[in-house]
């Protein structure tokens, strides 16, 4: 009788969790069924976390210090130290190599070359950047970008501008690519002008492209297109914030004293531990350079024998050890274009209220989409590309959290701060200036330092100047193991450190 008891319990207790997981969820709310078409369809979805894009590594967010925590014997004081956050966020986990670059341009040449060549042309990098008066260089300026043996060193001579293109197409190559290994598209090479997959222009409904099949429209019982809300398609790569790049050069996450609290030594001056420039522990790579730059006046490798770094200009975009959060070069080989603005004392005359703490970066100029009016979005440019206009002040005059259209100024050379960048006269600083960072091969190590800055104008090219893309982390800022409230964190696997 008792066991009879026993099984009768476990077959109801089977019997309602099989009715249970063939109920529809509801809203807690309302009470209306999720995925219901007769309850109007709308939709609740099973979301997983957003995936990790092509060639990104997640960079779990946190405080640390930014500026230079050493001493500055420039003295710049342009990094003055403060303490900030930095949101979670994915970066690449090298700099864009020759052979990425060169994807980009044989793309665009394919789809634009015959009715735009100035888009080609205008993407193509200045490989005259290695001539010298007193140098023998021209070699480099026919192989390096070109040559196969070059295919995977950074490339360089590309400016902010061409940087920044280049990740817009990378997140319309990309999204396109999942909706094709989805099966929602079918592969179409013979895309040509504005009949080219845009990530904006398809959900825009501007872009219908070669479907295969689309989802269900539950509200219709009909099919539709990918919709931004389905999560689907990941965010738009772009370069990195100051911030975000500082912080993941560093990368403090290395320096966890115990996972059960918050003992972190947010202390280094490079992108690894202790003061020196060489491999510290006892093996066979103790005493090996750890960066790619210029030891000392005419040193730029080393002897020959025992070459110190392995590299006379760029080394591959993998070499030395990845820091602790798995990025190569993040000291030496080549700078790095970032998103920020360049002004020298932004950190430290602002007070406490003034100064954002968050995701600081100088370098906003806000747009919205240029819209009809029934306010949907105009028709597509002639490059398949959705139309923006820049945001004016007395369209944000009544608003509370910001006030002007263009932040390039604010606070550092406006009239509220009364300061003032004459470019060409009293300053080489203008709108134009962009932070680099990083050092490259021909810097000396003190440029190594996350905490450095300088800045590059962002229509002129460069030797030593290269980049990496972002992106921004939506959802949980550990990943997706992120369970809301407490996190379970899983044991972190160490990074494989390998030199080259």
């Amino acid at each position: 009788m008792t066991n009879l008891l026993k099984f009768s319990s476990v077959l109801f207790l089977a019997v309602l969790l099989f009715s249970s997981c063939g109920k529809k969820e509801r809203s807690s709310t309302t009470g209306w069924k999720y995925n219901d078409t007769k309850w109007g369809g709308f939709e609740k979805l099973d979301y997983e976390g957003q995936a990790t894009g092509s060639g990104l590594v997640l960079i779990e967010g946190g405080t640390f210090t930014m500026g230079i925590t050493d001493q500055d014997v420039t003295y710049d004081w342009n990094a003055i130290p403060r303490r900030v956050t930095v949101s979670s966020f994915y970066m690449d986990e090298t700099e864009v190599a020759n052979i990425d670059y060169r994807e980009y341009l044989y793309w665009i040449n394919r789809v634009f070359g015959e009715s735009y060549p100035e888009v080609y042309l205008n993407a193509l990098p200045d490989t005259l950047v290695w001539r010298e008066e007193l140098a023998f260089n021209e070699p480099f300026v026919e192989t390096y970008f070109r040559h196969p043996s070059y295919d995977n060193y950074p490339v360089v001579g590309v400016n902010w501008i061409q940087a920044n293109n280049y990740a817009q197409w990378r997140t319309d190559r990309v999204n396109e690519m999942i909706l094709i290994e989805k099966g929602i598209l079918n592969l179409n090479i013979e895309q040509r002008d504005e009949d080219n997959f845009n990530t904006e222009a398809y959900l825009a409904g501007q872009y219908q492209g070669d479907v295969r099949k689309n989802l269900k429209d539950l509200r219709t019982d009909g099919e539709r297109s990918v919709r931004f809300e389905d999560g689907i398609m990941l965010p738009s790569y772009r370069l990195p914030t100051e911030a975000e790049w500082e912080y993941a050069a560093l990368a403090l996450i290395g320096n966890i004293v115990s996972e059960k609290d918050e003992r972190i030594s947010d202390r280094r001056i490079y992108s690894w531990n202790g003061n020196t420039l060489r491999y510290q522990k006892r093996n066979k790579y103790q005493g090996e350079i750890l960066a790619n730059f210029k030891r000392a006046k005419g040193d730029y490798m080393g002897m020959a024998g025992k070459l110190n770094d392995n590299a006379h200009i760029t080394a591959p975009v993998r070499s030395f050890y990845p820091n602790d959060f798995g990025l190569y070069n993040m000291s030496g080989n080549v700078n790095e274009w970032t998103m920020d603005v360049y002004r020298p004392l932004t950190s430290s005359t602002l007070s406490d209220v003034e100064q954002q703490d968050l995701n600081s970066f100088r370098g906003n100029k806000f747009q919205t989409k240029v819209l009809d009016e029934d306010g949907k979005p105009v028709e597509k440019d002639s490059l398949g590309r959705l139309r923006y206009r820049y945001v004016e002040d007395d369209e944000v005059a009544t608003r509370e959290n910001y006030k002007v259209g263009e932040a390039y100024d604010f606070l550092d050379g406006d009239k509220q701060s009364e300061a003032f960048y004459d470019y060409g006269k009293t300053t080489l600083i203008s709108d134009k200036a962009r932070v680099i960072k990083g050092g490259s091969w021909q810097d000396r190590a003190y440029w190594l330092a996350p905490g450095t800055r300088r800045f590059r104008e962002e229509d002129k090219s460069y030797r030593d100047l290269g980049f990496r893309c972002a992106m921004t982390r939506t959802g949980g800022p550990t990943g997706n193991e992120d369970t809301g409230g407490i996190t379970f964190k899983t044991k972190r696997s160490k990074v494989k450190r390998r030199y080259k």
